[in-house]
């Protein structure tokens, strides 16, 4: 009976742990499954929508800057590197509109794309395939800002005034912790013998 080497088994497990990382996605290249033209929609349709981001009034028809930049920035076109926000300012401001219908957006993008020396069809393909407006964000929580806040918000590490501001459980006092109020008993503040005088007379 042969026995197999290890070091045969381990690369045979590699190789499967390959295959499965490729299967799900989790490999880098991988697409989970769906290629990102799946998810594209019309360049028409994509205008209509970010034309109408943040401008309940708009008919879907005219785009402003500021909503073409968030547009290019959610679709990734705008990475502050290669095109920037200035340089779709300076290009959309040689069509002297405030508004740009999908024809002269158009042109903006082509003018933008010649001056910036990157393919049209690239930047509209990355404008399609971006998603409705608004749903991806930029912001990554860091556990280490978990551990921050924690450590600030530990009451039980506060000093001076602002000890007294909350009770051994680390809940606020309210009002009776943020001022002094009025002790009407009839003795000096700080004076420690309070009520002994009836005990002992």
């Amino acid at each position: 009976m042969s026995e197999a080497k290890p070091q045969d088994s381990v690369e045979q497990v590699t190789q499967e742990v390959k295959a499965v990382k490729l299967e799900n996605g989790d490999a880098p290249g991988a697409t989970n499954g769906t290629k990102p033209e799946d998810n594209a929609v019309s360049f028409k349709d994509a205008f209509k929508a970010f034309s109408k981001f943040g401008d309940s009034k708009s008919d879907g028809k005219h785009i402003t800057l500021s909503q073409s930049d968030k547009w290019m920035k959610q679709a990734k076109v705008i990475d502050g590197k290669k095109i920037t926000t200035t340089d779709t300012a300076i290009h959309f401001k040689k069509l002297k509109s405030m508004k740009l219908a999908e024809a002269d957006y158009l042109k903006f993008l082509d003018d933008l794309a010649k001056s910036k020396k990157v393919e049209l069809d690239e930047i509209k393909k990355k404008l399609t395939t971006c998603g409705q407006p608004g749903l991806t964000s930029n912001v990554t929580k860091s556990p280490s800002a978990a551990a921050t806040v924690d450590r600030l918000t530990d009451t039980s590490k506060y000093t001076g005034s602002h000890r007294n501001r909350f009770d051994e459980t680390g809940k606020g006092k309210g009002i009776a912790g943020r001022k002094d109020l009025v002790d009407g008993s009839g003795y000096v503040s700080g004076y420690q013998h309070k009520d002994s005088y009836d005990k002992s007379h």
